[in-house]
């Protein structure tokens, strides 16, 4: 890749923070905006589910993750398939799992669990899921730079995710695909269904705002297993939650996790330091 797509990129990416920062001010943190969100009522769906139902959904969805990829990894014994790309398939097959597992959970025991919420026109979805990851990312720029200076002060070594490596490096096409279709599409809809559009929504009328806000936000971070992206994660899955909670629609958290992704692999295959 030439050495203009690197720059091209850094500068779409400043200006993308830039607004930001403007549109964080406008929406979130300007006296008219907290005066606003405090007068509306919350959009978000309740759920009215019992705990055994809730503790069901969870069962189910981790459940399927497990399995389905148990019985893909003895399924690749039989194939000639290196570690990276099994790895991915692994993980994949853990993803694809849970979704089913959340999914039938919804077809068939509760069709109430994880809706999509109030009805909005596509291009509304699209433009709030937008604004989402364009907020987001000032936020997350000052959370993981002080959150590395944390970590190193502590002196402790940062590592970036296992991904971040193999998206770099990857020759393989298909496998760069099948990882991109992953991560764009596949996990947003996975682990916001759970996350947000399940623990979120059931812990919402149920315990303090800032319990129902950090707890699923700090099981999202812990999910990627990874210390130096930890708390930028935990800030985007406060953000992803909040616009759930804004919106009503849980395809506004899960259009701007695929955006985000997208932007995050764009700076790798550009070789953006991350």
């Amino acid at each position: 890749m030439s050495e203009l797509a690197p720059r091209a990129l850094i500068s779409l990416e400043i200006v993308l923070v830039l607004a930001g920062c403007v549109l964080l001010w406008r929406k979130g943190l300007s006296p008219a905006a907290r005066a606003a969100h405090r007068a509306r009522a919350t959009a978000m769906p309740a759920w009215p589910v019992t705990v055994p139902s809730f503790l069901l959904f969870l069962w189910l969805v981790v459940c399927g993750g497990l399995l389905l990829q148990s019985f893909t990894a003895l399924a690749l014994k039989s194939f000639p398939v290196d570690a990276t790309a099994g790895l991915i398939i692994a993980g994949g097959a853990f993803q694809i799992g849970m979704l089913l597992g959340a999914l039938g959970y919804k077809r068939f025991l509760e069709r109430d669990a994880a809706r999509p919420g109030r009805a909005l026109p596509g291009r509304k979805l699209l433009r709030d899921g937008f604004v989402t990851v364009v907020i987001a990312l000032p936020v997350l720029a000052a959370t993981g730079l002080v959150w590395q200076t944390v970590l190193q002060l502590g002196g402790i070594e940062l590592e970036a995710q296992d991904l971040v490596g193999i998206f770099a490096e990857t020759e393989s096409m298909p496998l760069l695909a099948f990882m991109i279709l992953l991560a764009t599409v596949v996990a947003p809809v996975t682990e916001e269904l759970l996350f947000r559009g399940g623990l979120y929504r059931y812990a919402r009328t149920r315990f303090p705002r800032w319990v129902a806000l950090l707890v699923p936000a700090l099981l999202f971070a812990s999910l990627h297993g990874n210390l130096a992206s930890f708390a930028p994660l935990v800030a985007l899955g406060v953000i992803l939650s909040l616009a759930y909670e804004r919106t009503g629609n849980i395809m506004v958290p899960i259009i701007a996790h695929g955006l985000f992704n997208l932007n995050t692999i764009l700076l790798i295959l550009a070789g953006v330091g991350l």
